[in-house]
């Protein structure tokens, strides 16, 4: 692999890594983030988070694009379906979309990429104190 190839990769984790605790903080549930690198040539990762309710999904929306701008002084180039069941950010590398939980059901995003690779987020366990 190139080396810039690798780099490219590491930061793109560490973005998702970024927004993936942003929304853990704002008590975002069934995080996930996936690899779709090898099969979708538009980003690198998806991170997909479910909300109990439309404002819940707002609050963790506003918390990822502060958090990604403070460390990695980045906006999205995109904001789709403000307000409502899904939002999604695209950040370029990563996408990010926060569901209601009927509209993950629905959209199943995890079941049409199941066999792309899982990406350790590195968040704490459900439950734990850390």
């Amino acid at each position: 692999m190139r080396k810039d190839l690798v780099s490219e990769i590491a930061e793109s984790t560490q973005l998702l890594r970024t927004a993936a605790k942003a929304a853990d903080e704002k008590l975002g549930t069934d995080i996930i983030g996936l690899d779709v690198s090898s099969t979708l040539y538009i980003t690198d990762a998806f991170l997909i988070v479910s909300a109990d309710n439309e404002r819940q999904i707002g609050s963790i929306i506003d918390a990822i694009e502060q958090e990604v701008q403070l460390v990695h002084d980045r906006t999205p180039l995109r904001r789709e379906g403000r307000g409502g069941d899904w939002v999604l950010l695209d950040f370029g590398e990563i996408v990010v979309h926060v569901f209601s939980a009927e509209q993950r059901e629905y959209y199943a995003l995890e079941r049409l990429w199941k066999d792309v690779p899982v990406i350790d987020l590195q968040l704490p366990e459900p439950g734990s104190d850390a």
